[in-house]
């Protein structure tokens, strides 16, 4: 029977991969199966989950619509061309991803009845992912998530999966009246992306989703965009008749099988914000890897412009708690397996970093000195020559023996999937060969409780909405191991990151003021802190009701201080986007999978006797002022 599945999963593998390659037109499209927590996209290569023991009809359907809608994109859809067009607030940003992402799958239904069938599904667990689904009210809608599926019924005709209409029907109405208009004309350019683009952000101005700097942006375009002359972008359709026979060929193998759209590249569903007087928050609760926003204010604000409106429901806790321990241990044995393929580049740079430690660490003395140990070696002397003065050694002071490093590590939900689980992974590793080499290390993690603001917003409401409330959503902050746990007993732990759940929302100021303040509290001499971050701090409820800098500032306020005042040496490494905005001493990485060997890196550079500060090696980028 075993034989018999593995059989059945190999062909259904072997089908995936024809079907993904027809629909997009590319014979050299690379799709993985793996044991990840979420399919994905990394560096053009599609990573769908691994098909276990016999295939069920629900997974069969989702990575068939997973990767139709991968595939689709690659097609029609031209990533420079949406970038130069992409508003650059959060909230338009994430609706203006959701519009484009419905004109592409669109135009896969509309050519292919298998696609059509098998992106129905995908469609029906993402408004279950959305929360669409369970909505009772307006503010519970994801208006990003609303404005896929009014759009996709624009130009296809069809309806909304089931699990969608309730939430739905709780905006439709606002939607239509304020931009029925322009939704009605998408479908005259749907083969168009850039005229589609210039119409999906007059579609978003009509729900005030654009701010200033969004329209200047719209306004100059035309100059900017090269497609904007009437220039079929590239990946439209444009393999016609060349292209004919390989797509016939393969068409059955597309309909019967494909999977997902890597949910990195798609960057689509980070639901936000309250339109204030239409009460339309984001919900966020889908987004595996949401649009984060990477602007930069040289207007630092000082510390009495930072409120936290209440920290009654702030939570700080081990990761033990959060899990049961069967729990734990089925999450940390999904993490090994994900290790199972890295294993040998684990062990290499964890020996590449051990060796280097031990090295500066070995023992070394200083000889002819007046006092400390007695030098038997030159003992001789002084009997041949007893006026001689007797002979002391020293041993050098190691210079990292006296060390704590603490990794603080981003939990926000545009981390979920590949780029956490490397965050785990890369953080076992160095835990692990810091132990053995004497170093303390701690490892803790950021999000929030919950999406749209949690028991601090609902008081905040019962409060009569006061202006200008701060912070305003519950902390929760994740202790994975303490400096003084020995990793044994703390790796079970580790395999929380992977939790479907825990991931959700990132503040980071006060997070990085929480890991530092442990620190400072700690005996050793030198504290080292390496924040691990794929972009800006992003809490819906705080940005939609406070000015859409009010996170940012306060981070760029909190590192300049550390960096300028605290002993604390600051280091982070950016997964995606360019921290070097925020962090003196920093590294922007453009592939998860890159972070380990990074980590090991910048710590060697921090540990390396011949540069002990390790700024030499470290890339530092000055802020612009």
């Amino acid at each position: 029977m075993r034989r018999k599945d593995e059989i059945r999963s190999e062909n259904f593998k072997r089908a995936i991969r024809a079907a993904a390659r027809a629909i997009a037109e590319a014979p050299q499209l690379e799709v993985h199966f793996g044991y990840e927590n979420q399919p994905h996209e990394s560096d053009g290569t599609l990573h769908l989950l691994e098909p276990a023991g016999s295939l069920s009809p629900d997974f069969v359907a989702s990575s068939r619509g997973w990767a139709d809608s991968f595939a689709l994109k690659k097609r029609f859809h031209d990533a420079g061309l949406h970038k130069r067009q992409a508003p650059r607030s959060y909230a338009a940003r994430a609706a203006f991803d959701a519009i484009e992402e419905a004109r592409v799958e669109a135009l896969g239904s509309i050519m292919m009845a298998g696609v059509a069938k098998n992106l129905s599904s995908l469609q029906d667990e993402r408004c279950q992912a959305t929360g669409l689904d369970s909505a009772r009210s307006r503010a519970d809608v994801s208006l990003a998530a609303a404005l896929e599926l009014l759009v996709r019924e624009r130009l296809t005709g069809a309806p909304p999966p089931a699990s969608g209409v309730a939430g739905l029907e709780l905006v439709r109405e606002w939607v239509e009246a304020r931009a029925g208009a322009h939704l009605d004309e998408l479908p005259e350019c749907q083969d168009d992306q850039a005229a589609f683009s210039r119409l999906a952000r007059a579609i978003l101005g009509d729900l005030d989703l654009m701010v200033e700097g969004d329209e200047r942006q719209d306004s100059e375009a035309g100059e900017d965009d090269p497609t904007a002359s009437g220039e079929e972008p590239e990946g439209e359709e444009t393999g016609g008749d060349d292209q004919e026979g390989e797509g016939s060929e393969d068409q059955e193998a597309a309909d019967e099988a494909a999977g997902m759209e890597a949910e990195g590249q798609q960057s689509i569903e980070p639901e936000l914000t309250d339109d204030s007087d239409q009460g339309l928050n984001a919900d966020g609760r889908e987004t595996p890897l949401p649009w984060r926003p990477n602007r930069f204010s040289s207007d630092l604000l000082s510390s009495p412009f930072y409120n936290i409106y209440t920290d009654a429901f702030d939570q700080r806790i081990g990761a033990e708690e959060l899990a049961e321990e069967t729990e734990l241990g089925r999450l940390r044995l999904q993490l090994d397996r994900q290790m199972a393929h890295l294993q040998s580049v684990a062990a290499r740079l964890a020996n590449r970093l051990q060796r280097r430690l031990m090295a500066i660490q070995s023992r070394s003395w200083v000889f002819d000195l007046d006092e400390g140990l007695l030098d038997a070696g030159k003992l001789a002397r002084v009997v041949t020559n007893p006026a001689h003065p007797l002979s002391f050694k020293q041993e050098s002071e190691i210079v990292f023996r006296d060390t704590v490093v603490g990794l603080l590590i981003d939990n926000s939900g545009s981390m979920r999937g590949r780029p956490i689980t490397i965050a785990a992974i890369s953080a076992d590793i160095l835990a692990r060969t810091l132990e053995r080499c004497g170093v303390k290390c701690e490892i803790l993690g950021f999000t929030t409780k919950a999406w749209k603001g949690g028991q601090s917003r609902e008081k905040w409401l019962a409060d009569g909405k006061p202006a200008k409330p701060g912070r305003l959503n519950d902390l929760r902050h994740i202790i994975y191991k303490t400096a003084e746990t020995p990793w044994r007993r703390a790796r079970k732990n580790l395999g929380l990151m992977l939790k479907e759940g825990i991931l959700k929302e990132n503040i980071d100021g006060e997070a990085l003021l929480w890991a530092h303040n442990r620190l400072i509290r700690r005996p050793e001499e030198r504290r080292i802190l390496m924040v691990i971050s794929d972009g800006a701090p992003v809490d819906d409820s705080t940005l939609s009701s406070n000015s859409a800098t009010y996170l940012e500032d306060h981070l760029l306020q909190v590192i300049n201080w550390i960096e300028s005042r605290s002993p604390v040496e600051l280091v982070a490494i950016g997964i995606g986007h360019d921290v070097n905005r925020y962090y003196s001493r920093a590294v922007t990485l453009s592939d998860a999978e890159e972070l380990a060997g990074t980590m090991v890196k910048q710590l060697v550079a921090l540990f390396d006797e011949s540069d002990p500060g390790g700024r030499a090696a470290i890339t530092a980028s000055p802020r612009v002022a």
